[in-house]
């Protein structure tokens, strides 16, 4: 191998296995086939993107991923983001908070704060959002088997604060699928998972109704090995339970599908990535009309959040990152997202330093404001190359989509195990071609640096976090009402046994001060726990 860097290492086929040809021309793709359709942007099917004028009135909203130690570090942390640009928030919690335990419990120790905010009860929802105006400000939240907890915590912060909820606008991701798949934050078993995920669904139509009950996520199935045809159509498959978990209740389609958001991975792929987004709006257009019924445009739009690739960080040579960074978010721009975050260089190492969240912030900013691709909507389309890309990632993931349709569904096909091992699979693929060297990354397993020492600050969690977190949380718990707390949370054992939706009980309770893991031993011991299906790759 020439030591210049020079030798060729063209691919005869991209990861998902679509072959690759020297050059593209007029008889590739979608010019020379009526199989797909692209129409123009804002046009069903939605491939070219969802307004016509793509950027040109409202840019994508900036949504930086942060948490991390207290309700109070963070809050600050949101408000250094937002005075520098950022338009919107995301939190992360950290790994009690996900599984629903409070921050004193024995299974949270030594895991308070490390990779998100620590939220035990309704005050440190306040404290994070302390001078936030969340009638303004839209909010999204990384939680999932929780969701609707945190949800009533934000409602309980907003009643106090006499903010009507229908002036709310935030997400949460509230995916429960995906993490038996790919992410592992599961707290109960499928049937009363999707129980929860529905009772949003129908609470926020009512009195919620710019609040996204749900974000469908494809980028923990990327982050656990999928290809970018498995990434559309586990998601898309994910989404179509939920939808058919929302008919059975008999809510209406075209008052729920509006509120559904996605949330997809910028992996390193420039051109597949930004074909994926079109062809993941395609299919889903045609999922919503001719599936189920749609009728409501809305209804038939795919929206979505993206961030780029955690996975393909990398913690030798972290300066690398910015440029891989640079090159995720703009795929993620040129594919027409509705918000962005983008990585910060130090996260193979740590949780973000203050100055790397700022560079990751001003990385989008360069792209919207200096880079010109915001001028016009789907600038690469008419690419032979994209096109064709486009219509092979359509049509291998419908293929895909109809397999899981054949097994029964996502749910099935998770609780077989099928989909886990796919994945499996696919990392399995893609680990040995890094440890070849067929896939290059560069100053890993080419161009590295010998004997290269990172030299880097980083951010450090304090031990003391915890110890003061589960003080502020013992005290919390002597202020409180304590017979008016067990009097809810009786009201919600007795609903839980029932069939009335949750989440009125669960805002009575929050609001009452009942702490998340109280609600959740309360769940658990009416809906048990999930057991993961073992998968061998």
């Amino acid at each position: 191998m020439a030591r210049d860097g020079r030798t060729s290492r063209a691919r005869e086929a991209n990861a998902s296995g679509i072959p690759l040809k020297p050059f593209y021309e007029s008889s590739d793709g979608t010019r020379a086939s009526d199989n797909v359709k692209p129409g123009k942007p804002g046009e069903f099917p939605y491939l070219r993107g969802l307004r016509p004028d793509g950027y040109r009135g409202r840019l994508w909203t900036m949504r930086q991923y942060a948490g991390f130690a207290t309700a109070a570090e963070s809050n600050a942390r949101y408000r250094y983001l937002l005075a520098r640009g950022q338009t919107g928030l995301s939190v992360a919690f950290d790994l009690p908070t996900q599984l629903g335990y409070d921050s004193d419990a024995p299974q949270a120790r030594g895991e308070v704060g490390k990779v998100g905010v620590a939220i035990d009860h309704v005050r440190d929802m306040e404290t994070l959002f302390d001078a936030i105006p969340l009638d303004q400000v839209s909010v999204s939240m990384t939680i999932n088997a929780p969701a609707s907890i945190l949800l009533a915590m934000v409602l309980a912060v907003a009643r106090r604060r006499g903010i009507p909820f229908d002036k709310l606008k935030g997400t949460i991701q509230n995916d429960v699928l995906k993490e038996y798949v790919a992410r592992g934050t599961y707290i109960f078993p499928a049937k009363p998972s999707m129980r929860l995920v529905t009772d949003a669904m129908a609470y926020c139509a009512r009195e919620v109704p710019q609040w996204n009950t749900i974000s469908i996520s494809g980028y923990h199935i990327r982050e656990a090995g999928s290809t970018a045809v498995e990434e559309i159509a586990f998601t898309l498959s994910n989404a179509k339970a939920y939808l058919e978990a929302a008919r059975e209740r008999g809510l209406d389609i075209d008052t729920i599908a509006p509120r559904f958001s996605f949330f997809w991975n910028a992996h390193n792929d420039f051109f597949e990535e930004i074909a994926k987004y079109r062809a993941a709006r395609y299919l889903w257009a045609h999922i919503a009309r001719d599936e189920f019924g749609a009728k409501d445009p809305h209804s038939q739009m795919l929206r979505f959040h993206t961030q780029t690739g955690g996975s393909t960080l990398t913690a030798q040579e972290p300066d690398n990152n910015v440029v891989r960074v640079t090159l995720q978010a703009l795929a993620a721009v040129l594919g027409g997202t509705q918000s962005l975050h983008t990585n910060a260089k130090d996260e193979a190492l740590a949780l973000p330093t203050q100055d790397a969240a700022r560079l990751a912030l001003r990385t989008q900013q360069v792209i919207a404001y200096e880079s010109g691709v915001a001028d016009v909507a789907d600038p690469l389309a008419g690419s032979y190359y994209l096109e064709s890309l486009t219509e092979a990632l359509i049509a291998q993931a419908r293929d895909l989509i109809e397999e899981v349709d054949a097994l029964g569904g996502s749910v099935a096909a998770i609780e077989s195990g099928w989909m886990q091992t796919r994945i499996a699979e696919s990392a399995y693929r893609a680990q040995q071609e890094i440890e070849s060297g067929s896939q290059v990354v560069v100053g890993v397993n080419r161009f590295a640096e010998p004997d290269a020492q990172v030299e880097i600050d980083l951010q450090r969690i304090d031990p003391a976090i915890e110890r003061e977190q589960v003080a502020r949380l013992e005290r919390y718990r002597t202020e409180r009402d304590a017979n008016d707390v067990q009097r809810r949370l009786a009201d919600l054992r007795r609903i839980a046994e029932g069939e009335d939706n949750l989440i009125p009980a669960m805002l009575e309770a929050v609001d009452a001060g009942a702490t998340i893991g109280e609600i959740c031993d309360i769940l658990r011991g009416v809906f048990g726990r999930y057991a993961a299906t073992e998968v061998v790759a």
